[in-house]
């Protein structure tokens, strides 16, 4: 391209910068780089899970001075982006202020022997509920379930500190690589299990009892949103499901809406709920109708085509 229309390019661009600030930030505040974000929670893997992540190899006389050394680490990157992050966003949600990043940090780190409790409860209930697998090794290494929820559970503490943008960094890095999407404000109680996991949804004001679990394909999501006289969907609402303790919802069930669903309950697979459910109740949808084509008949438990000779 001749250098004349490069330049008339540049000054359209220059223009719309100026014009649309909504999708600009020239104001000269560095962003929270998202490679440090995702490096933050590998770091904190490490710490929650040590000898899964990081280092190839940890003995137990090492571990004192290896956590002190990572929670440093990790203490040193979390105020970083905190800082970075309340400083690109200067205006916090209404009615509230930003804590100090110290504070947010030690409150942060704090949480962390309690945050290792409720992963070792996910494991646990992972290894109770699928019979795919014989240890805890693989469930920690290998489980999409794993990375998806133990990173909502680090998340969702930055979410109810009131830091921006970073919760939802470090869900959307779970979210690409694992097709599993929780917002960090979602509340989940101990013992939770998504078995396989893709395409799993859970919205932002969900709430989850104790040892549920979910199949692939399920969305606990929002029915409709209230909007104001503006226009505007209206925010801060209670908008998601409630899953009380011990639900089961099976693959691809949409549960929508601020409903509740009672303890004990069950929910099939392929179901389009709205409506709370009574505790201990099982909701199934119409059966399928089969219908046989092309002669097949019936032999043993599949079905064979019956060929002309």
């Amino acid at each position: 391209m001749e250098k004349q229309n490069l330049t008339e390019i540049s000054t359209r661009l220059g223009e719309s910068y100026l014009a649309w600030g909504r999708i600009s930030k020239l104001d000269g505040v560095p962003r929270p780089r998202r490679t440090e974000v995702y490096q933050l929670v590998d770091k904190l893997f490490e710490i929650v899970y040590p000898g899964f992540w990081g280092r190839p190899a940890i003995s137990k006389g090492d571990t004192p001075r290896i956590t002190t050394e990572n929670l440093a680490i990790a203490a040193e990157m979390l105020t970083k982006l905190v800082v970075q992050a309340q400083s690109f966003c200067p205006t916090p949600p209404q009615g509230t202020k930003y804590s100090s990043p110290g504070r947010v940090v030690a409150d942060f780190m704090e949480r962390l022997p309690d945050i290792r409790e409720m992963l070792l409860s996910d494991v646990i209930s992972a290894l109770k509920g699928d019979p795919a697998v014989y240890e805890t090794d693989s469930i920690i290494y290998c489980y999409p379930t794993t990375i998806a929820v133990t990173t909502q559970r680090l998340a969702h503490e930055l979410f109810r500190l009131g830091v921006p943008l970073l919760p939802r960094a470090m869900s959307e890095y779970a979210h690409s690589r694992t097709g599993i999407d929780i917002h960090p404000g979602a509340t989940i109680g101990k013992g939770f299990f998504i078995d396989h996991g893709t395409g799993v949804v859970i919205g932002e004001t969900t709430t989850i009892g104790d040892n549920c679990k979910l199949y692939q394909g399920v969305t606990l999501g929002a029915a409709s949103f209230p909007h104001g006289q503006d226009g505007l969907i209206i925010r801060g609402h209670k908008r998601h499901p409630t899953l009380e303790d011990n639900v089961i919802v099976y693959s691809n069930a949409s549960v929508l809406g601020n409903i509740t669903v009672g303890r004990g309950a069950t929910i099939h697979g392929s179901v389009f709920l709205t409506q709370s459910v009574p505790p201990g109740c099982t909701v199934s949808s119409t059966p399928v109708e089969l219908k046989m084509k092309n002669k097949c008949m019936a032999i043993g438990r599949g079905f064979i085509p019956e060929f002309e000779i």
